[in-house]
């Protein structure tokens, strides 16, 4: 069937950190409609501002052929949808396909012959065409290949990340036939500056981007078990990390958190396709365990310096830094940043949490955190440095340790302070 790239009409189906720079790029361009099932979301965005702080009020206005909408029959009429809700896990780490098969649904509701629908969530390999296409399919009585066409374009969006945008991140693409690849991949070709990689097929660009974050993953988990070995030595880990990147091919892995949307959920939804195929993965899940469980490391070290200092943990006052995932970002999605808050409770501690960049009542409803707007200098027993945000940085080893009581402890998770200013480190 041929494919009019200049008869587009695009519906973006989920306008958060993934679906809204896409909806903006897609506008300058295209007749596109934005749909979100959240009245707020859709209500800000009309009113020309991001929250997320990834589409920029700018950039917004520019998107001149972009609407908003929350009903989903407004996408009847476009030609070309892309899904991109969020696939999060749930209990037992398993992969939680509701938006998934909500947003299936509601474009099996809307389809017609000829459209081509793009998913750009993340998946398990095979998903888009296992899972999403029997429920379109199903609803619209149409039949893929035949009467509508399906692709698979991952994200990689790094949220907080100014220079690696949208249009400067190489974009993978693919399609169930070839004629459909092509012509998806043209249609992206015209907002990606960066050039596209066209995938052999929907199942390869499904693993290649569930393996962008287990590998992530994997390395990050090598640096926190290195972390604690190093310890245990009484060596400080970034100096043996600096050492070792002298050398040309030393991979620059930090030891830390590992939260957000993708990194600490991705290689999840590969292990749980594995294990249904029979195989059990061994290296994945073992650095899982330890990611998982780095809050818990944490503060037992954290205590431990706490004693050393003859400050009991229980009824102390703890300040921790930070609620994001990451740096310069308001993203709380997944942040194991609550593991630390959760654990030092359990330990008896009064747990205050500062992070300037977060919503106090995105916070208070997300995680029944209540966020202080400023902490008073002198006040706790522990401070904890859990994000490298610039206004942390901007604060220097005096402003944060001026945080703390005369007796107190220091903390830094990020190597925002110098070794010889903080009281312990990962």
């Amino acid at each position: 069937m041929p494919f009019d790239i200049n008869n587009l009409r695009i519906g973006v189906v989920g306008l958060g950190y993934v679906g809204l720079p896409l909806a903006a790029e897609f506008g300058r361009f295209y007749d596109t409609v934005g749909f979100d099932v959240n009245a707020e979301r859709v209500a800000e965005l009309e009113r020309g501002h991001d929250a997320t702080l990834e589409t920029t009020d700018e950039e917004l206005a520019a998107a001149e052929k972009l609407s908003y909408t929350t009903n989903p029959d407004d996408l009847e009429g476009c030609n070309f949808y892309v899904v991109t809700v969020p696939t999060p896990i749930g209990d037992s780490n398993r992969p939680l396909l509701t938006p998934l098969k909500k947003a299936s649904e509601t474009l099996g509701r809307v389809v017609s012959k000829g459209d081509i629908l793009v998913y750009e969530s993340t998946v398990y390999p095979g998903a888009t065409e296992e899972f999403c296409v029997p429920i379109i399919e199903e609803l619209s009585g149409l039949k893929m290949n035949e009467d509508f066409y399906v692709g698979y374009s991952p994200e990689r969006i790094n949220p907080g990340d100014k220079e690696h945008r949208l249009p400067t991140i190489l974009k993978v693409t693919s399609g169930s036939t070839p004629e459909a690849a092509d012509f998806i991949d043209a249609v992206y070709r015209t907002i990606i500056t960066a050039g596209t990689h066209k995938a052999s097929s929907i199942k390869v660009a499904e693993a290649a981007k569930v393996i962008e974050n287990t590998q992530r993953d994997v390395n990050i988990a090598l640096v926190n078990e290195l972390a604690m070995i190093f310890d245990k030595m009484d060596i400080d880990t970034e100096e043996v990390l600096i050492a070792a990147g002298t050398k040309w091919n030393f991979l620059p892995f930090r030891p830390g958190l590992v939260g957000g949307h993708c990194i600490g959920v991705d290689p999840y939804y590969l292990t749980y396709k594995a294990e249904q195929l029979g195989h059990h993965p061994q290296m994945i899940l073992a650095g899982r365990r330890i990611n998982d469980n780095m809050a818990q490391y944490v503060c037992s070290r954290i205590i431990k310096r706490m004693l050393e200092k003859s400050i009991q943990p229980k009824n102390s006052r703890a300040l921790v830094m930070g609620l994001t995932f990451k740096e310069n970002c308001p993203d709380v999605r997944n942040t194991k940043v609550v593991d630390i808050v959760s654990e030092m409770g359990s330990y008896g501690a009064n747990v205050d949490v500062w992070d300037p960049w977060v919503d106090k009542a995105e916070a208070k409803a997300e995680y029944g955190i209540d966020l202080v707007a400023e902490p008073d200098n002198g006040s706790y027993d522990v401070v904890i440095v859990a994000v490298a945000h610039r206004q942390f940085q901007e604060l220097g080893a005096g402003g944060i340790r001026a945080l703390g009581k005369d007796t107190s402890v220091v903390y830094d998770i990020k190597y925002v302070l110098p070794a010889d200013a903080v009281d312990d480190r990962l």
